[in-house]
């Protein structure tokens, strides 16, 4: 039997109201004491392609569709100070870093009309240091950024310039590194941020020599060797894992550098890693990380560089040598290539005949009319 509330309350239920019309109820017979009912329902979903349930958490629509709308001239003139601006643009390039390369240019323009004083550069800069240490995956993106505006910021007050200033800031945490290695776990979870985003920063920013010639930021090189030191110095596990990143991200990096001074800085590391890993009292995941690394390490970083000279390819040395060779056939259609020693002497024959008589088919016959 249909039953009441259901009559009554059809969409309580999913089923469009329609669906009543549907309801069939045959008659009544001698042997059948309850009527069956079918019942064929359509669902239709009312959720938007515009929900908030297909954005990820801190998603600004509105931004994007500003970005997606106006011309760039204009997406500054809709926020109220020049941190909403940027901490938008900031947000934009962490949920879509794809976009950096269409949008950074005519960003960096847009700063150049409106951060004209000392203290909107160093508002800049603080912003891109904060959501570069505080969230997850943007310090890649964050110190191409850097690198970017660097070069691209015209504004260079008595202060310091863009990159001055932004190392400026780097340095107040990294004079914290000792007390930060010993801090709470928080603390260190912040400390660590810091540590790989100042790695990116190596990686990524160019400075231009007296002679045009781009080189890396020196003072970072040692400014990670120390951090490295107050890791190590640290040995809890947390400490150690972010060790094992900042040396798997520049190790090889800093390796060669090191080395085109003649220092020997990066064995001195590897002594301390196996020290820690025989003396300190962390986890066995975390000494089998830095076992790993000191692996990694002895394979040139899993580098690959070819040591042999070239040589010319022969049937001995190269097992693909007749790879990529002619197939020829016999009057009676067996084929034989050069691999073929029985027929070697008559593939070179065929083969010089190819070279002087294009038109030569496989099979030898004549490929041009007659009387040619």
């Amino acid at each position: 039997p249909v039953n009441k509330n259901f009559s009554e309350h059809p969409q309580q239920t999913g089923i469009p109201s329609e669906s009543q019309d549907k309801v069939s109820v045959p008659d009544s017979g001698p042997d059948m004491a309850e009527p069956q009912v079918t019942v064929t329902a359509v669902v239709t979903s009312k959720l938007s392609v515009k929900a908030p349930e297909f954005y990820p958490s801190g998603y600004n629509q509105n931004f994007n569709q500003n970005f997606a709308d106006s011309s760039y001239e204009d997406r500054y003139d809709g926020y109220l100070t020049l941190a909403e601006y940027v901490q938008d643009f900031l947000n934009h390039l962490t949920e879509q870093p794809g976009c950096f390369e269409t949008e950074i240019e005519q960003f960096a323009e847009t700063l150049n009309g409106c951060v004209t004083a000392d203290e909107a550069l160093q508002e800049l800069v603080e912003l891109i240091y904060q959501q570069a240490t505080s969230v997850p995956n943007f310090s890649y993106i964050g110190a191409r950024l850097c690198n970017y505006l660097s070069h691209h910021l015209t504004i260079s007050p008595q202060s310091g310039n863009f990159r001055q200033l932004l190392l400026q800031r780097c340095r107040t945490e990294y004079e914290n590194r000792d007390e930060a290695t010993k801090g709470d776990e928080a603390t260190r979870k912040q400390f660590h941020s810091f540590v790989l985003f100042l790695a990116e920063l190596y990686l990524n920013l160019e400075i231009k020599g007296t002679k045009g010639q781009v080189m890396r930021a020196e003072i970072l090189q040692e400014g990670l060797r120390e951090l490295l030191n107050a890791l190590f110095s640290n040995p809890v596990d947390n400490n150690l894992i972010c060790a094992v990143k900042l040396l798997k991200l520049t190790g090889s990096v800093l390796e060669d550098a090191w080395k085109e001074k003649g220092k020997n800085d990066m064995e001195e590391i590897i002594q301390r890693i196996e020290n820690v890993v025989l003396d300190a009292n962390c986890s066995r995941d975390v000494k089998h990380m830095l076992l790993k690394l000191v692996e990694l390490r002895s394979s040139n970083w899993g580098r690959v560089h070819g040591t042999s000279s070239h040589t010319e390819a022969t049937p001995e040395n190269d097992p693909n040598y007749f790879m990529n060779e002619p197939t020829f056939y016999t009057s009676d259609g067996v084929p034989f290539t050069a691999a073929d020693p029985d027929y070697q002497e008559k593939y070179q024959e065929l083969l010089e005949r190819e070279d002087f008589f294009p038109d030569y088919e496989e099979n030898g016959t004549d490929l041009s009319g007659p009387g040619d």
